[in-house]
């Protein structure tokens, strides 16, 4: 049940993607990119969290550098943005 709920979830991040990629073609900056799809996110009343830091531990160790994610959706699909030279 839980997959099917992150599946449905899933696809609308992935439509929100595909329509700021609709209005902004591609060759512009990840940080645009990022405040357009969080534009969508909110629309779309989808719950996210931008710049989120996970502290890492590895084997009781905390690690000096966190994870940061570009995008927490519903805190459970974690996005990574990524934009290309056109």
């Amino acid at each position: 049940m839980r997959l099917q709920k992150e599946g449905i979830l899933s696809g609308k991040i992935i439509g929100c993607a595909m329509e700021v990629h609709r209005q902004l073609g591609p060759g512009l900056l990840e940080s645009i990119y990022e405040e357009c799809l969080c534009y969508e996110l909110s629309v779309a009343k989808l719950k996210f969290e931008r710049q989120k830091q996970i502290i890492i531990d590895y084997k009781g160790t905390r690690l000096a550098n966190n994870l940061k994610l570009d995008l927490l959706v519903n805190s459970a699909v974690i996005v990574e943005l990524k934009a290309t030279k056109n």
